[in-house]
């Protein structure tokens, strides 16, 4: 257990946990057993990995504000949205980082460099392009995802740092042209779904600027994954000395729980799912705050892995003394010091908001 604390403290500083990728214990083959159990038919292959342009899609965002709280946006050049206006966005490419992808993007959409400073919001969903609400969603991910799976957005906060912003005369067939906006509602957009993404940037630079409670830096850790993850911090208070206490997996090593994300579920149906693994049927009261650290580092071609893992920190609302457990889970009582840390992080502007986007009505 004495690895257990010095994890969550490096994941509470948005680094990655020092844990074997191994460690997983709610794999794709176990979510096949549990749904053969109940007389399903399974729904992923058990050996499914993650391959950009084939069976998942990440797409980069960036919300770039000046000293005047204007946004930087693009004028598009693409046929099927010509004219009308959005933030710069665009695939992460096979042999390309996020933050690879963000520098890209901007600079060949705004003729600007910029360097990224933070995640804002990680967004997600399932590619289903016959779907009817991801068509009525917006054409954004008709235009966008080719492949089918699943999708993940980073929407990242950043500063310019050279360039000069492009003009008209300097359109391509990336952008027709730059610049600096103060109020959207003046634009034609591409898609509304920007809008509450803008408003999310401009209050967490006003949170920063007068140097209230916010989310530490938070960027991809480089470390590359061979499937797609999500690890939970679950916290929960004793009734009897209000000491924060957080589960731990015992299933190998002792390490915080961890499983396969669904390729053909939603985050929500995941953890749901993964929740019930651990807490049994009567699932307690809990509330996900929100992402605390993500690792994603691409892997050179041929040897083809595009994974991810995203760490979510939720807290259960019950004592942990009403709260039923698998055998293999128990509790960790963390000290006063980080259990201060894991409490402040559950307010506003403390965590990365993750947002799932429901394409499908299966996904409940």
């Amino acid at each position: 257990m004495e690895n257990i604390e010095k994890n969550v403290v490096l994941l509470l500083n948005g680094r990655d946990a020092e844990e074997p990728q191994d460690f997983c214990d709610f794999t794709l083959e176990d979510q096949n057993e549990a749904a053969i159990s109940k007389g399903l038919a399974p729904s992923a292959p058990p050996d499914f990995v993650p391959i950009l342009k084939q069976s998942v899609c990440y797409v980069v965002m960036a919300v770039i504000i000046n000293e005047k709280n204007e946004i930087l946006m693009m004028q598009e050049a693409k046929s099927s949205c010509a004219g009308q206006w959005y933030l710069p966005a665009g695939r992460v490419e096979p042999n390309e980082s996020i933050m690879d992808a963000f520098k890209r993007e901007v600079l060949e959409e705004t003729g600007l460099t910029a360097e990224a400073s933070t995640l804002l919001m990680v967004e997600s969903g399932k590619i289903t392009l016959l779907n009817r609400s991801l068509k009525k969603l917006n054409h954004f991910f008709a235009i966008m995802f080719s492949a089918a799976g699943s999708w993940y957005r980073f929407v990242l906060a950043g500063n310019v740092t050279g360039g000069s912003i492009k003009l008209p005369s300097q359109a391509d067939s990336e952008s027709l042209q730059a610049k600096w906006v103060h109020n959207l509602s003046d634009l034609s957009l591409r898609a509304g779904d920007i809008l509450s993404i803008v408003e999310h940037a401009r209050s967490f630079k006003t949170q920063l600027e007068s140097q209230q409670a916010f989310h530490p830096s938070l960027l991809p850790t480089p470390r590359s994954y061979t499937k797609l993850f999500l690890r939970l911090i679950i916290c929960a208070r004793r009734k009897t000395n209000n000491r924060v206490h957080i589960l731990v997996s015992e299933k190998t090593a002792a390490h915080l729980p961890i499983c396969e994300i669904h390729p053909g579920r939603s985050l929500h149906a995941i953890l749901k799912k993964f929740m019930t693994e651990m807490f049994g049927a009567d699932l307690p009261s809990h509330r996900p705050h929100g992402v605390l650290a993500l690792g994603h580092n691409y892997q050179p071609r041929p040897k083809i892995s595009d994974g991810l893992c995203l760490t979510l920190l939720v807290s259960v609302r019950l004592p942990l003394e009403e709260v039923g457990l698998i055998d293999k889970y128990s509790w960790f009582q963390v000290s006063l010091e980080v259990a201060g840390i894991l409490l402040s992080r559950m307010g506003k502007f403390r965590t990365v908001p993750l947002n799932v986007v429901r394409t499908s009505e299966s996904d409940a």
